[in-house]
């Protein structure tokens, strides 16, 4: 079963956003599947998959539940490497699992069986129990939601080269106003996620001047004595915070014509503990 869980494991991380929730969604589903009583199955992974996929729906209809009202962001997930345990070419990039934040957990699955997996409205119809009607309504309603929407795909995702990071780091080092000011949009926001244990300064920041100053801010008062690892997280440009060997804080960053268009700041630790 264990090939079973690396193929499984995409569709319920990029319909969840989670790797804890994508693992429980798997060993559910193959748990019951072994203690079944039933007729041998034709297409087993077939079978499996539809049967994560629908898991992974309640239980992000579940979460949904308890986190309105208040910034989310999805759990960190290293891309910077290969892993054979996980098929990273079928993750969703980190920007995009925020946006997907927008649209409830039926929209969202049949977003991404359609964008990510190259689902037709028929087996998408079959795997979720919906009209091919259905289907197609859905996955207009949510692309309507995505206004920022343009490709699904992290290898349309335009990366800068490292060094830009290193010459971010650089900047936010030596409190160098001027130069950060020319990296960030005009429209850059910040968001950052605490969970339920960490307050954060503030969740949502838009616009260069607030974001400036807490960058600034965020750095000297949290961040100055702390190592840097520049990484690639949900094949996007990212650091990571230690203090020692304990990672502190996840900051993925998103980028539009060569500029910082959003951070995302991951600081609960439960949502850290993948990366360690």
């Amino acid at each position: 079963m264990k090939n079973y869980q690396n193929q499984l494991f995409p569709y319920a991380y990029n319909i969840l956003g989670s790797v804890e929730d994508a693992k429980d969604a798997i060993q559910d589903v193959l748990t019951k599947h072994l203690s079944a009583k039933k007729n041998h199955i034709e297409n087993e992974i077939g079978y499996l998959t539809k049967s994560v996929i629908n898991q992974s729906i309640n239980i992000k209809k579940r979460n949904s539940k308890t986190t309105v009202n208040r910034v989310w962001l999805p759990e960190p997930l290293s891309t910077e490497k290969a892993d054979a345990n996980i098929d990273r070419d079928e993750i969703i990039s980190y920007s995009m699992l925020v946006l997907l934040e927008k649209l409830t957990p039926q929209e969202r699955a049949v977003f991404i069986l359609k964008e990510a997996f190259d689902y037709s409205h028929k087996d998408i119809a079959n795997t979720i129990g919906l009209t091919i009607e259905n289907s197609r309504k859905l996955l207009s309603r949510g692309k309507n939601k995505l206004v920022n929407f343009k490709t699904i795909s992290h290898s349309n995702y335009a990366s800068p080269m490292p060094s830009y990071m290193e010459s971010y780091v650089k900047t936010i080092k030596n409190g160098d106003v001027k130069r950060l000011e020319e990296m960030l949009s005009k429209d850059i926001s910040l968001h950052a996620d605490g969970g339920e244990n960490i307050k954060v300064v503030r969740e949502l920041t838009v616009g260069k001047s607030a974001s400036l100053k807490l960058l600034f801010y965020v750095y000297k008062t949290y961040l100055d004595f702390l190592s840097i690892k520049i990484t690639q997280i949900n094949h996007q440009p990212a650091l990571l915070f230690y203090n020692e060997n304990t990672l502190i804080n996840c900051q993925v960053f998103d980028f539009e014509d060569n500029k910082i268009k959003s951070i995302f700041s991951i600081v609960d630790p439960n949502k850290l503990k993948s990366l360690f």
